[in-house]
């Protein structure tokens, strides 16, 4: 796909979102593009799911339209000039097009619906939020780490010495760095000044930190990670926000800054740093031990919750563990389990396929959804195939809960399998892993977890999870 026709896709969404007036926000994660809107009911839904280039619709704290990996980020700035050049003249609301009525996207819509109302808990948004933080770290968290993957072969195969040097540079300077990231996306996200929470969040990786003394013990520079930035932001944001309530306006410029900066940098100093540091070195501890004694049982246990924790909204809790992990032990070892859930998801939709022959607009759903599944997408085939059927959703489930186990089990055997990023899943996570025995056992595990992930979902939504199902006109419901 050229750029022309990314500024196509582009100009189609446009009408079907209510137009330029309706956009109050522009953004992108790894396969979604994110949209603010001012009025949700200009939408035609229908209309824009039946895009070739669409691949599914999730409705959240923003409109998210899974454009997929690669595509979203070309047509996000074609989608941004064309707001920038658009008259912004409102669009009237739609009315029912042509063959309205009740099916099975409906059902996921509203499935969708009830979910964001249920999702919409202080607790809830304030994960949302922390979610938000993280979400622009992925491109660079999976660059870097294909790089540093790239880099440990060429030095296990003894390749290019003179290179390796470089790209571990290149890989390790983010990471190094990480925190400050965190800090200005934090503050800026919390709706502060996004430099001073970069600021304050710097000292977390200063190295001159070694020389300061807290619990009777010197600090190291490092310690706390993302989690240690993420408060000492969060921190900042709200000592800005008194100074600017008392602080005269003649003196802001100088007293507002310098006050946020020391106030929350000493407490961070003095308190963030450690506790941060001390429940950092927990969550390593925990999944360690979590995987290495629990083996398939644990993995079995994460793999098979991991659908449903999506739809509770709990997932995005599971962010900021990814990136301490990552940070304190460079891959997270919970990341290739949980993409077993993914897995399950496809094995349920092949099953679907199969056992409903005669049911040709869900099938054509499975087939332009399948390709997106099968590289970690998995909303189109949640929201559009399984949810709605109900069963086949508990039964993809199971087959996410295989593969976890399969992976848990090799991990307990000590051929531990992580992630160096956040965000990819399914085949699209093979260029990020990382294990305890090189590359090849560690591909064929996860290879292997997936492998069981797809035979187990469709072997249970074939044989258990499609019973009582209404037939389409025509066709025998399966009973057996």
């Amino acid at each position: 796909m050229d750029r022309s026709e990314h500024r196509a896709v582009a100009a189609a969404i446009l009408p079907l979102v209510g137009g330029a007036a309706n956009i109050s926000s522009v953004a992108h994660c790894m396969t979604r593009l994110r949209l603010g809107l001012r009025d949700r009911s200009l939408v035609q839904d229908e209309r824009l799911r039946a895009l070739p280039a669409v691949l599914g619709v999730v409705e959240d704290d923003t409109y998210q339209i899974v454009l997929g990996p690669g595509t979203v980020a070309r047509v996000t700035p074609e989608l941004q000039a064309l707001l920038a050049a658009a008259d912004p003249a409102p669009v009237a609301a739609p009315g029912p097009g042509p063959g309205a009525g009740p099916g099975l996207a409906e059902r996921g819509a509203a499935i969708r619906a009830d979910q964001r109302a249920r999702n919409a808990t202080p607790g809830k948004l304030l994960l949302r939020r922390v979610a938000n933080v993280f979400v622009p770290l992925i491109p660079a968290l999976i660059g870097c780490g294909i790089i540093a993957g790239l880099n440990g072969l060429l030095i296990n195969l003894g390749l290019l010495p003179g290179l390796t040097p470089a790209l571990t540079a290149l890989a390790g300077g983010f990471m190094a760095l990480i925190a400050v990231f965190v800090g200005y996306l934090t503050a800026k996200e919390f709706g502060g000044t996004p430099i001073l929470g970069g600021a304050v969040a710097a000292v977390v990786v200063f190295p001159g930190v070694a020389n300061v003394e807290a619990f009777g013990q010197r600090l190291s520079p490092g310690q706390g990670g993302v989690l240690g930035a993420l408060g000492a932001a969060v921190l900042a944001v709200y000592v800005e926000r008194a100074c600017r309530a008392t602080v005269p306006a003649a003196l802001d410029v100088l007293v507002t800054p310098t006050v946020t900066v020391l106030v929350s940098g000493l407490v961070t100093l003095y308190g963030l740093m450690y506790a941060a540091g001390a429940v950092s070195a927990a969550i390593g501890d925990l999944a360690g031990a979590l995987l290495a004694t629990g083996g398939a049982i644990a993995g079995f246990v994460l793999g098979g919750l991991f659908l449903p924790l999506v739809m509770l909204g709990l997932h995005q809790a599971l962010i900021p563990i990814h990136a301490t992990l990552i940070d304190q032990q460079g891959f997270t070892v919970l990341l290739p389990i949980l993409a077993m859930a993914g897995a399950g998801q496809v094995g349920a939709a092949m099953a679907v396929y199969v056992r409903l022959p005669h049911d040709p607009a869900l099938r054509t759903t499975i087939r332009s959804a399948l390709p997106a599944g099968l590289l970690g997408v998995g909303e189109p085939l949640i929201y559009g195939v399984s949810l709605p059927l109900g069963r086949p959703f508990v039964t993809a489930c199971v087959g996410g809960a295989f593969g976890g186990g399969f992976i848990g089990l090799f991990h307990m055997f000590g051929d531990t399998v992580g992630s160096t990023a956040i965000g990819p899943s399914g085949w699209a996570l093979f260029p990020l892993l990382q294990g305890s025995h090189g590359p090849g056992t560690t591909v064929a595990v996860y290879a292997g977890g997936l492998l069981t992930g797809y035979a187990a979902g469709f072997c249970a939504t074939y044989w258990f999870g499609l019973r009582g199902l209404p037939a389409p006109a025509g066709a025998a419901a399966p009973t057996d």
